[in-house]
């Protein structure tokens, strides 16, 4: 399971470093995207043909299976990770991310999300004194039936 918060900042060539445990889990590989929130999407190989997957068995005659396939896909890139454990952000998610320098990487469950830290910081500031009335609704009898 990828989880945990960290801090890390890119360096001028845009490389990023993926903390170990979340690299180990993630494997050699792992696809990167533009994410919902403003932040990136990083999937293990599997778990992103999943959603593909998924994607795949909605018809495209629905305007937002098209407009979310776009979304998603058009931004996907297939990343490695150096021996330092980093990967290059591409320009083009660097710019949808408003990454500049510090970055926070977290861990989702089935995806790591990075955000431009100030972002993250709104984000969560935010969203904090709702989290409870999101996690009564959330684990209510009617959502789990």
């Amino acid at each position: 399971m990828l989880m945990g918060e960290y801090h890390h900042n890119i360096d001028e060539k845009k490389r990023l470093i993926i903390p170990s445990k979340l690299r180990n889990e993630l494997g050699e590989k792992a696809v990167l995207t533009r994410g919902l929130d403003k932040c990136l999407f990083l999937y293990r190989e599997d778990e992103f043909n999943k959603i593909v997957e998924k994607l795949s068995t909605i018809p495209f005659t629905k305007k937002q299976v098209r407009e979310f396939s776009r979304f998603l896909l058009s931004g996907a890139t297939l990343v490695e990770f150096d021996k330092q454990g980093r990967i290059v952000l591409p320009p083009h998610l660097v710019s949808f991310a408003n990454i500049t320098k510090e970055c926070t990487v977290i861990g989702t469950g089935d995806r790591v999300e990075i955000w431009a830290d100030d972002y993250w910081n709104n984000y969560y500031n935010s969203t904090f004194d709702s989290m409870s009335d999101i996690a009564d609704e959330l684990f209510s009898n009617d959502f789990l039936n």
